[in-house]
Parts: C-alpha cells; sequence; structure tokens
C-alpha cells in the first residue's frame, strides 16, 4: 500500500518500488515514439495520483495568494489536480493520433489486403519473428535495414505497433503488425493508455501467438495472452500458435519438443525464428488462413472496364496482365464473391 511504501522509504532511507512502478519504469525507458512516451506518461500520472502521500494530520504546507483565504488548498489537493491537467492534455493528444491511426486503418481496410497481428507474451520472439519476414521476403536490399524494427532479449523491447507490407513469391500480399508484449497482472492504467495501440489487434483477420517454448512457463504465458485477447475483444479471431526458440528448448534437453524441425500441427508450427527455420512453412499456414476466400481466375476485362481493372489491381493478386484485340485479359488470385460478381469476364 503506500502509506507501507513510505514507511518502508523512511526506514530504509531509499526508493522503494512496487511490481506495477518497475513496469512502468520499464516503458518509460523503452518508449521511443511519440505516442509511446504519451502513452507511458499517462500511465505513470494516473498511478501516481492514486498514491500521492498526504503530509499527516499537519495543514502546514498550505498554498498562498489571492483566492486561498481561509484553510487554503492543500498541497496534495494542488499535486492532483495538476496531474488531473496533464492527463486532460495527455488524452487530448492521445485522441488525435487516435483518430490518425483509425484514418489508416480505414485505409488498409479499403484496400483489402489482409492483416496478420503478432501478439504474444513479452520477449517471446515477436519482433525476432517480424524481421525474419522481411529479411527473407524484401526485395529491396537497400530498405531492408530501414523496416526492421529492434529485437531484443529483454522485457517490452517493442513498446509501438508496427505495420510492415509482405510480398510473396506468388505475388500476394498480406500486412503484418507486431504489438507491445502482454505480461501477467500488467497494470491496469498500463492497459488502459495502450488500448488504442493494442486494439490494433481487433482488426485483423488473423493472430499469430508467438510462444516462447524455451520457458517453462509458456503455458501461463499463453493463458494470459489468451485473457488478454479477450480483453480487447479479439478472442474470436482465427489464430496459428507459433511455438518459438524450439532449438533452445531442445538443447535445454526438453523431450517434448518435435524431433524435427519445424514440425507443422493444427493451426500451430514449432520453429525457430532466430535461425529462420520453419519461415516458409509459417507462411503457408498464413496463406491457408488469409487467402482462404480467394480464387484462382482469368478475365478478359472490355477497354471500355477500365475502372475494372483498376480495381483488381489494388485488390486482388494480380499475376499477369495481357493487352488482346477483345481487352485486358489479367490472371490473378481474387475474392469469391468478386469472382461471382463478375462473372460474366471470366474465361478460366
Amino acid at each position: 500500500s503506500p502509506a507501507q511504501l513510505r514507511n518502508l522509504e523512511d526506514v530504509l532511507d531509499t526508493k522503494i518500488m512496487d511490481r506495477t512502478m518497475v513496469i512502468l519504469d520499464i516503458f518509460a525507458a523503452r518508449a521511443s515514439s511519440s505516442e509511446g512516451k504519451i502513452q507511458v506518461e499517462m500511465a505513470q500520472l494516473k498511478y501516481r495520483s492514486t498514491r500521492l502521500a498526504g503530509l499527516g494530520t499537519t495543514l502546514s504546507r498550505l498554498g498562498g495568494g489571492i483566492g486561498t483565504r481561509g484553510p487554503g488548498e492543500k498541497k496534495i489537493e494542488t499535486d492532483r489536480r495538476i496531474i488531473r491537467d496533464r492527463i486532460s492534455h495527455l488524452s487530448a493528444e492521445l485522441k488525435e493520433i487516435k483518430s490518425h491511426r483509425d484514418i489508416q486503418r480505414q485505409n488498409r481496410e479499403n484496400s483489402s489486403t489482409p492483416v496478420a497481428a503478432i501478439v504474444g507474451y513479452t520477449n517471446a520472439g515477436k519482433s525476432t519473428l517480424l524481421n525474419a519476414f522481411i529479411d527473407k521476403y524484401e526485395e529491396n536490399e537497400e530498405k531492408k535495414e530501414d523496416r526492421k524494427v529492434m529485437a531484443k532479449n529483454m522485457l517490452f523491447a517493442t513498446l509501438d505497433t508496427t505495420v510492415r507490407k509482405i510480398h510473396l513469391p506468388d505475388k500476394r500480399e498480406f500486412l503484418l503488425s507486431d504489438t507491445v508484449g502482454f505480461i501477467s497482472k500488467l497494470p491496469h492504467n498500463l492497459v488502459e493508455a495502450f488500448h488504442s495501440t493494442l486494439e490494433e489487434v481487433k482488426f485483423a483477420n488473423l493472430l499469430l501467438e508467438v510462444v516462447d517454448y524455451s520457458d517453462e512457463h509458456y503455458m501461463d504465458h499463453m493463458e494470459v495472452t489468451r485473457q488478454t485477447l479477450k480483453e480487447l475483444g479479439a478472442d474470436e479471431i482465427p489464430c496459428i500458435h507459433v511455438f518459438n526458440k524450439c532449438d533452445i528448448a531442445k538443447a535445454n534437453g526438453r523431450e517434448d519438443v518435435p524431433a524435427e524441425l519445424p514440425h507443422i500441427g493444427k493451426d500451430c508450427i514449432y520453429m525457430a525464428a532466430g535461425q529462420n527455420i520453419g519461415l516458409e512453412e509459417l507462411v503457408q499456414l498464413i496463406s491457408n488462413h488469409i487467402y482462404q476466400d480467394y480464387v484462382e481466375c482469368t478475365m478478359l476485362i472490355p477497354y471500355t472496364e477500365g475502372a475494372l481493372v483498376s480495381y483488381f489491381n489494388e485488390n486482388a493478386t494480380v499475376k499477369e496482365t495481357e493487352y488482346e484485340a477483345e481487352g485486358t485479359k489479367i490472371t490473378m488470385s481474387c475474392l469469391l464473391k468478386d469472382l461471382k460478381k463478375y462473372k460474366e469476364y471470366v474465361i478460366l
């Protein structure tokens, strides 16, 4: 309790921190973007506002000046007012950032590009997995390093949601987003402050739950992830369980690690993202989920329907385009509903 913290500090003459304060400090040290810094500061202020310690029965520290006649305003009340004003200011800034995020999300939804979100317990290897995708599927060598995110063996290395477009060899593409890691008993104020960031998960077509399989408590971590997703309203989204760091688990003598890696089960894969083991197999699993409503076809679209060609270039995976006498011949993978809608142009 706040009183216990204060009493311990008096007795030991040193700063005492509870678990929530430690987590908030870690978040503050990791925050790099303006949004991340605002979210962490707001969580810290909300936590501090409920734990401001007064000065006991003494009323010696009163506000002075005009308008403070009589009992005046106690120092603790002044502090609370300042914190309330600051929280109000930060909330307005976050609301503006959220509106920008909503516009970006709407643009992604309008483009019909599937979205896969990486979720999971902190330090499970989520950012490492994203970087592995970029290493393997980014064609522009100069952009590779710029598109990567920080991946370190520490808690909450990633605080900001990062979205990257992944281009597959078959010309299909999808968006892959990396989110902040979860942790058991994540402070409520922190969840609240990061809600606009975490809610990106709700709009994904597929979740990739990355699990540190080398951690003996991985089952507990999966339960924490499940509960957090439920709180966010994302527990009904299809999910692939990515059991990561299987190479480390095997080296540690774990007997339940599959003999051969990667190993694919029902909606799960045992792999090692840091060693690039299982990446192609994971991509196949992702494709099976997010492209299950897509079909292969060839259409011959008259030149008078140029807008339809533009539509398919934006909303389908066009593999080949040929210009013939009767019109534009497009070989592509498109949504089943689009195939039915424009079936008059289908030739194959």
